[in-house]
Formats: C-alpha cells, sequence, structure tokens
C-alpha cells in the first residue's frame, strides 16, 4: 500500500468511496444489501488504511465522515436533536490494543490508571431512537443519514417490547436508542409463510426487520415478530448517570429489554477475553450479531473525547471474522466511473455467502487481476469484505480449465471506443474521452443529483440516462429547464404525466441549497462531503468562495496561502480546486448554475450559549501538558473555532505548549495573540 503514487492511492480512494456510497444506500435506504456486513465492513477497513497511509488524498463522498444514508420518501423526516452516529469497526487484537491506547493518549492517562468498558453484543437489526415526553412515547425515527431519519412513530407503536410509556424517576424529555431487530425463529418463520404465499424472501432477519418497520402501513408491521433493544441516550433533560453500566440499570428499570450478554471489563485483556468467549457462543443466541461493542464506562470521560467524523471516539464495534465461499467466475467487465476510470467486475455463478446470494465481485484494477491471475472460466473464492459487491480473495489455480488465457485489460473506452490510457505511476486506466463520453457525462450528472448532493428524487441512473443521450440535459444547469420541455417528457415511454410533476416539483423544490451540498455536488476531485463543509464553513458564501478560488490561482497570493491553511486541506487538494476553476467550462457551468438557484451562505452551527472563540481561527503549537493536541483540537472546533495549521494575520489566537517553535516566533512578529495553555483553558 506504501508504495502507492499519489495518483494511484487518490485514484483508489475514490474508486472505494463511490462503492462504499452506492451500499450505503442499498443497505440504509433501500434494506436491500448486495453484499454482507463483513463485505462491508472488509472495504471500509480497506479504505480507511490506505486513507491512513495517504491522509492528504481525501476523496470526494469521503465515507468516513458520512453516516448511513438519506431518509426515503413516504415518511416524514425527523432531525436528530444529538446526530445518530455509526461506530469505527476494529477487526484484530492489535486494532483493539491501539484503541485503548489511544484513549490513553487522548485523556492524558497514566500507565496505572485504569479504563473500564462496557462490552455488550453488537444486534445486527435497525438503529431506532425513541423520544419520550413525560414519560410518554412522542415519536419514533429510523437514524437515516445520521442527522435526520424517517418518521416511523405509528409502525414502533406496534412494537410490543418498546415501552409506551415509561415511569419513575424519568426525566421530562429523554430520547432512547436502539435497534429493532428480529429473531432468528421469527425470521425463518416469516419466510416460510412468504414462500407459502408466493412472495419474496428476505435475505436475512436485519433485511425482514428493516423492511419491516418501513411499511407505509402500520397493520402489516404489526403483524411481524419484532423486538427491540435499548443500549444508549440521545437528547435528554438532567440525565442522572454517570457509567453507562448506571444507564444500562436505569432502561432495564424503565422497561427495556437489554442486548445481553453484556460485562463491564478493564483493559485490552479483558475485552478479548470477552470477545473469545461470546465469538464462540454466538450461534447459541436467538438473535444475529456481528461483534461486539466496547464502551467507555465514565460518561464524563465519554463527554471529553467527544466524537469524530462520523464516530464517538469512546466505543468501536470489535467485528467477527468475515466468510467465505467458492465459486465460478463467469466473466470479466469493464465498468467506466465518472472520472473516466476503467473498473474490471467478475461476474459470478450466484453463491450464498451466510445468508446472502452475491453475483458480482470486485477485481479493483488490472494490476490486481494480474498480480492474482484471476482468469475467466476459475473457481476463485470469495469473501464478504467489499465493495459494491465482494472481492476476490484468491484463484484455485488446480482448478483451473484447461486453455484458460490470461485476461488482457482493454485499451479502449467499451462505452464510447476511445482511447483508454494509463499514465505513468496511476494504478487506472482512464477513457480520453471526456464529455463526449457517456458514461463520464452521466455520472458526473448523476453524482450532482444525487443524495449527499442535489438530492433530487426521480433523477436516477436510468433517467438521467435517458435525458442525456435525447440531449435534453447536457450540464448541470440543464436539469433545472427541463420545465421547458414537460410536454416532451409526459409523451416518453414509462414515464406519464404524474411521474413527469413529481419530478417537475422534485427539481424546484432543490433551487436553494446549502453551499456544503452545492461544492460537493460539482463533482471536483478530492473533494467529497467533509471538505466541502470545511471549505462553506471557512468561506462563507458562494461568492466568497469563489472569489477566493480564482485568486488561489497565483501560487503566491494569500488567498492560495489561506486556502492551504485550512485545517485538513493541503497542496493536493488545494491543487484540484485551482484545476477546477482554472478550466473555462467549469466556470462556465458555475455561471449557468448561480443564474438557476439560490446557495445559501454557510449557517453557523448554534448553541445555547455563544461561544467566544466562534469564528475565530486558532493554532497550536508545541507539547501541552493537560490534554492531547487531538482533545484540544475537537474543544476548539466544539465551540466553533477554526483550527488551522498554519499562522497568519488572519489567525486570532496562537495556544503556545512546551518546546513551541517558529509559529510562536511568526505570531510574535504578526502581533497575533499568544495563549499558554492555562489561559487557553480559562478562556
Amino acid at each position: 500500500m506504501h508504495k502507492l503514487t499519489d495518483i494511484e492511492a487518490a485514484a483508489e480512494l475514490a474508486d472505494l468511496a463511490r462503492q462504499i456510497a452506492r451500499h450505503d444506500v442499498a443497505y440504509h435506504q433501500k434494506d436491500a444489501p448486495e453484499i454482507s456486513d463483513a463485505a462491508y465492513d472488509a472495504l471500509r477497513q480497506k479504505y480507511k488504511a490506505l486513507l491512513e497511509a495517504f491522509p492528504h488524498l481525501r476523496p470526494e463522498n469521503d465515507p468516513e465522515t458520512r453516516v448511513g444514508a438519506a431518509p426515503a420518501l413516504g415518511f416524514g423526516k425527523v432531525t436528530h436533536a444529538i446526530p445518530m452516529l455509526s461506530l469505527a469497526n476494529a477487526f484484530s487484537d492489535e486494532d483493539i490494543q491501539e484503541f485503548v491506547e489511544r484513549l490513553r493518549r487522548f485523556l492524558h492517562l497514566s500507565e496505572s490508571e485504569a479504563v473500564v468498558f462496557v462490552a455488550e453484543p453488537k444486534i445486527d437489526g435497525l438503529s431506532c431512537s425513541l423520544r419520550y415526553e413525560k414519560g410518554q412515547l412522542t415519536v419514533a425515527a429510523t437514524r437515516g443519514d445520521g442527522t435526520t431519519g424517517e418518521n416511523i412513530t405509528e409502525n414502533v407503536r406496534t412494537v410490543a417490547s418498546v415501552p409506551k410509556k415509561i415511569e419513575g424517576r424519568v426525566p421530562d424529555l429523554i430520547e432512547i436508542r436502539g435497534e429493532i431487530y428480529m429473531e432468528r425463529k421469527d425470521f425463518f418463520a416469516l419466510n416460510a409463510r412468504r414462500e407459502k404465499d408466493g412472495e419474496a424472501l428476505f435475505a436475512n432477519p436485519r433485511n425482514a426487520a428493516a423492511g419491516s418497520v418501513r411499511q407505509l402501513d402500520p397493520s402489516v408491521t404489526a403483524k411481524r415478530p419484532l423486538r427491540f433493544f435499548a443500549y444508549a441516550v440521545g437528547e435528554g433533560d438532567g440525565l442522572p448517570f454517570t457509567t453507562q453500566e448506571d444507564l444500562r440499570k436505569a432502561l432495564r428499570a424503565w422497561g427495556f429489554k437489554l442486548n445481553e450478554p453484556s460485562r463491564l471489563c478493564e483493559g485490552t485483556d479483558a475485552l478479548l477475553a470477552f470477545y473469545r468467549a461470546l465469538e464462540e457462543s454466538r450461534y447459541e443466541l436467538p438473535f444475529d450479531i456481528d461483534g461486539i461493542v466496547y464502551k467507555v464506562n465514565r460518561m464524563d470521560w465519554q463527554k471529553r473525547l467527544g466524537f469524530v467524523s462520523r464516530s464517538p471516539r469512546w466505543a468501536i464495534a470489535h467485528k467477527f471474522a468475515p466468510e467465505q465461499a467458492e465459486t465460478r467466475l463467469k466473466a470479466i467487465r469493464i465498468q467506466v466511473g465518472r472520472t473516466g476510470a476503467l473498473t474490471p467486475v467478475a461476474d459470478l455463478e450466484p453463491v450464498t455467502v451466510g445468508g446472502v446470494v452475491v453475483s458480482h465481485a470486485t477485481l479493483h484494477n488490472e494490476d490486481e487481476i494480474k498480480r492474482k491471475d484471476i482468469r475467466e472460466g476459475d473457481l476463485v473464492r470469495i469473501q464478504r469484505a467489499g465493495d459494491v459487491i465482494p472481492q476476490v480473495v484468491a484463484v484455485d489455480f488446480k482448478k483451473r480449465p484447461e486453455g484458460s488465457t490470461p485476461f488482457v485489460f482493454p485499451d479502449h473506452c467499451p462505452e464510447c471506443q476511445s482511447l483508454a490510457v494509463r499514465e505513468e505511476g496511476e494504478a487506472v486506466r482512464r477513457c480520453t474521452g471526456g464529455l463526449i463520453c457517456p458514461a463520464q457525462a452521466v455520472e458526473r450528472l448523476r453524482h450532482f443529483t444525487s443524495r449527499q448532493a442535489f438530492n433530487i428524487e426521480g433523477l436516477g441512473e436510468k433517467r438521467v440516462r435517458e435525458l442525456w443521450a435525447d440531449g435534453l440535459i447536457r450540464s448541470p444547469a440543464d436539469i433545472f429547464k427541463l420545465k421547458e420541455h414537460e410536454d416532451a417528457l409526459k409523451t416518453r415511454e414509462g414515464w406519464g404525466a404524474k411521474s413527469v410533476e413529481n419530478l417537475l416539483k422534485a427539481i424546484e423544490a432543490r433551487r436553494t441549497i446549502a453551499l456544503e451540498r452545492f461544492i460537493y455536488a460539482l463533482g471536483i476531485r478530492q473533494i467529497g462531503e467533509a471538505t466541502a463543509k470545511l471549505l462553506a464553513r471557512h468561506y462563507g458564501t458562494l461568492e466568497a468562495w469563489v472569489d477566493a478560488m480564482n485568486k488561489a490561482q497565483n501560487d503566491q497570493s494569500p488567498a492560495r496561502h489561506d486556502l492551504e491553511s485550512i485545517d485538513q486541506i493541503g497542496p493536493l487538494i488545494a491543487e484540484g480546486l485551482v484545476q477546477f476553476f482554472s478550466e473555462p467550462h467549469n466556470r462556465d457551468v458555475l455561471e449557468s448554475l448561480a443564474a438557476q438557484l439560490v446557495v445559501e451562505p454557510h449557517k453557523k452551527v448554534s448553541s445555547k450559549k455563544e461561544s467566544i472563540l466562534a469564528g475565530k481561527t486558532v493554532v497550536f503549537t508545541g507539547t501541552l501538558a493537560t490534554m492531547s493536541r487531538a482533545e484540544a483540537k475537537a474543544k476548539a472546533e466544539s465551540l466553533g473555532a477554526k483550527v488551522s495549521g498554519s499562522v497568519s494575520s488572519k489567525t486570532d489566537y496562537v495556544i503556545v505548549g512546551a518546546d513551541a517553535g517558529s509559529k510562536a516566533d511568526k505570531a510574535r512578529r504578526l502581533g497575533v495573540v499568544l495563549l499558554d495553555e492555562e489561559a487557553w483553558r480559562a478562556l
């Protein structure tokens, strides 16, 4: 991995991110995953490892900053007062050792100070939030994309193990979080009834539970054998808990079922001992689990640790090993992505791996095919460990058919027949067709309309491809001119007046969009959701961002220096932005879009108490004594500050620790306020 060039790594990261995004929609929104949880986890593991090796190459649509998928249509929306994040994953003893050590470093703990965890089974179900006001259940919601979920209150009221009223010492407002699931015996019975009635079968208990909860008719949900485990709290008034174990006791007292068996574990050895014991006995449980969750027991430590990206720092999911299976590779097919990358995919004879039928597998790139000597007709071992589809782990060379020949990677695009070039140092081969290549044009437009971008319902791949082929949309701005073709659209086969009306309404509803979504939608290489939010937060308005990017064309300009000083944005990302704005075609796209849209300025996250640091730029230098650099940075950002990696005249505060170097000297020359650690904590 470390031998990859930046160009190779960037291409691989972008490819992995796109695949993860498609799986997120299939799993969280459609309840129809195409791969197993283990396969998905392995894909994320590969992505994370590659990102850690190349942190400056964070791609567009970064899955490390995204949770789940946007809510589906058909349900009302619920905005979570406190985001419902997902957990980081661990797959080895070393991962857990590093997790514990990382906590110690962040909290600045001595080696002798004990760290106690609550370890509990990771139930494989649908995450759900229950809001109680004065003890009464008022709202139930799915996790959705972590910020906004689906209102499933009436459906959840039919679940017997969800208390409709909780009594005792209950806060006036409390949000209980947990998992809706289905026991295996109930799942098998449900599938038996569906088979008898000629209905489609559910792939596994998780799909059955999620599909049952998302019924538009609550009476259908009521007939399904659903259950609920509680394991966390979100929003609440005066929550009385000091430890995670206290919370579990309170949940039990209020009538909630808990995910058992659980255990208090002190240190790494105790966690791993519990993991091994539960891994051996997992099939004796009446429900499916795919690992164990470890949570720091002390809630004051949880608060200090806070969150990073899409996950809490104080918890982790230790996943069980993935399953494998053998099948025949029928053919190798080439897909063309939005950036012109040619990606090989293995078409497989369908095989069931742990309850999920898979028929495709990623082959990543031509080097991977050569390295593993993968050929059409081979018997291959697949693992549900990645991607839109699983990955091919190895070939059974002893069973290779006679006369098989090595796969020859095409040097022309299968979509437009343009030359496909692999530049020196790159891992991928790319079509040179650019905008004349239908695959690239369609993929660019699909990205623009995707859930994380403009989220235009009704403009999926099929319709975008049709509209592009007929010349009705050639650039993003054309989407907002489709009303001019309303009559023609209604006569198209498979459309109809109602579908056209709904599509045009969906388009009109997106004429106002948040700045960060707009930036992300442009599809600039290296600019994912997280980076788009950073840019929106830093520049505030579309006009300010565009002006700064144009000025940043001069690599010696203050605008370029300001761009590269934004925390987490390095020279490579900055160069990608500059290249985007240097293209007249891209500037034309921006201008035409600006004439059609209202791009809202970035909204600062409101808080009950306005922080003195809100909007300020801070720089840390030297070693802090009472907290780690990571904790100090997280605290500053939580208070609305911008953390920069370099000092300039726009810096408001430089926090100076021991052995501070040139940054402190530069701050003195520029007259920037310097604070020692004690003054910083007081501020």
